[in-house]
């Protein structure tokens, strides 16, 4: 893959994450501005994943089918000009189909991705080429939270929305001048999987419900991490904006860094399924232990706990998705991404309206922080236990 369209691509990496977590950023501004109660928040912070699952094997099939470049392309611009709108609306219902906008053109992305590196590198540079992928997913939300948290003290919500909407529209630019340049058309389609054999096999059903279960933690932090940390925690916007960058800061550095001594280590001969599994499965345990730490100490050693929480999230994820690039291969990742990102994101789904429902009821995260952390542990035995043996297992004629 030429190395121009890949920091474009990662570029936009950054901006998907920061455009799905502007509500969680806007949400202390915008609820009461707006009369929301916090099951009605849940929902809003939902339904971007309704979308966003049920189009994942739509999306797969298109990228494995058609012109990966252009079908990415689409989806950009689609989920940019949602989160534009988002800044116009004034009710529930307004904020509500925008939402299932963005998640419906986010849904290319992460089937784009996968098939783009699958097809582009190398298992003995994967691991690295995933981890600045996934840099742009912990960087994204990040550098939204802190810019976000600060832009909406000073101008107030809507603006954010709008700015960022149009900002990222911006992208398409250099993404369509260089695709053409720099790509040659498909001439011919390839093959696609059947659906009815990925379904049917043990590898593909411990990575659905192993990312499932991560997913789950995962997108709780990412919706409610801003209102936990104002409303629990009693930090001021400006210091949410401080201690709501900071873990998904470390994600990104802990990813960056486990992936280059990773693919060190394959190259120099190390087995790369079971490397990247052993490793996927220690940063799950870390990342669950010390994220129910967190949850019952006093501000300073929660924060810390907090980041390194984090920095086990970074380590997994490092390894996650080459683990599935490997399974798949290059002709299949496409479809087999589309599958997993729709079951495993159905966690995005449950998450928020679930953490809403048991905030109403009790009042407390407690309850919220135990769950996203036992669903870690179901994903470590997924990875650790179900899985078996990380080696391609789609085999399909070109």
């Amino acid at each position: 893959m030429p190395r121009s369209l890949f920091a474009l691509l990662c570029i936009s990496v950054w901006i998907n994450y920061i455009d799905r977590g502007t509500l969680s950023v806007a949400a202390p501004s915008l609820r009461p501005e707006l009369a929301l109660g916090p099951t009605e928040m849940g929902i809003l912070l939902s339904a971007f994943f309704w979308t966003y699952s049920l189009m994942q094997p739509i999306a797969g099939w298109l990228v494995d089918r058609y012109d990966v470049y252009k079908v990415y392309a689409a989806g950009f611009g689609l989920w940019s000009a949602a989160v534009m709108a988002a800044g116009f609306t004034h009710t529930l219902t307004g904020l509500l189909i925008t939402r299932l906008v963005l998640g419906a053109g986010e849904s290319v992305a992460y089937p784009s991705y996968s098939r783009l590196l699958a097809g582009g590198y190398a298992e003995k540079h994967r691991g690295l080429a995933n981890a600045l992928i996934d840099v742009g997913t912990k960087a994204g939300p990040a550098v939204g939270t802190f810019l976000g948290a600060n832009l909406i003290q000073s101008y107030g919500w809507r603006p954010f929305f709008i700015w960022m909407g149009a900002l990222s529209l911006i992208w398409l630019l250099p993404w369509m001048l260089l695709v053409p340049r720099e790509r040659k058309q498909r001439t011919t389609r390839e093959a696609a999987l059947p659906v009815t054999v990925l379904l049917g096999m043990r590898q593909a059903w411990a990575t659905f419900i192993g990312l499932f279960s991560y997913n789950y933690a995962f997108y709780f932090l990412l919706t409610w991490l801003p209102s936990y940390l104002v409303s629990a925690r009693g930090f001021t916007m400006k210091e949410m904006s401080i201690f709501g960058a900071l873990p998904f800061a470390a994600t990104a550095v802990s990813a960056l860094v486990t992936a280059a001594l990773v693919d060190a280590r394959i190259r120099q001969g190390a087995d790369p399924g079971s490397l990247r599994r052993g490793v996927a499965v220690f940063g799950l345990l870390l990342f669950g232990i010390m994220l129910m730490t967190s949850a019952l100490v006093a501000n300073d050693i929660a924060m810390a706990c907090l980041v390194a929480a984090f920095i086990g999230m970074g380590i997994f994820t490092a390894n996650a998705w080459a683990i599935t690039q490997t399974l798949a291969g290059r002709e299949a990742a496409g479809t087999w991404t589309g599958w997993q990102n729709a079951i495993a994101n159905m966690g995005g789904v449950v998450a928020p309206i679930l953490t809403g429902w048991s905030l109403s009821a009790t009042g407390s995260y407690l309850t919220a922080f135990a769950v996203a952390s036992g669903m870690l542990m179901l994903s470590a035995v997924c990875y650790g236990l179900i899985l078996g043996k990380v080696e391609q297992v789609i085999h399909l004629p070109q």
